[in-house]
């Protein structure tokens, strides 16, 4: 049986291709913790979309008002952990 995959890079992969999904032109390398989604050319309609899709696929019940002061992609982990079912 192989070894249980780590939680917090799974929750990044996900973030990462949300983040390419809406935003098709921006590569997943660039997809980086340090970055908020403005830095990746997100518009106020894309960031509401992906924040919304990442509440679908965690299964959230999370506001969205909550990811609004994040600072940065780590940040939107972070949230994202504390809220996800295992």
């Amino acid at each position: 049986m192989s070894a249980p995959a780590d939680p917090r890079a799974e929750v990044s992969a996900v973030v990462s291709d949300v983040v390419t999904t809406i935003l098709p032109g921006v590569r997943p390398e660039e997809v980086t913790g340090d970055k908020h989604l403005k830095d990746l050319g997100a518009d106020s309609v894309d960031r509401v979309e992906i924040i919304s899709m990442l509440i679908d696929r965690f299964r959230l019940a999370e506001p969205m008002s909550s990811f609004s002061a994040l600072p940065d992609l780590d940040a939107v982990v972070d949230l994202l952990m504390r809220g996800r079912r295992y």
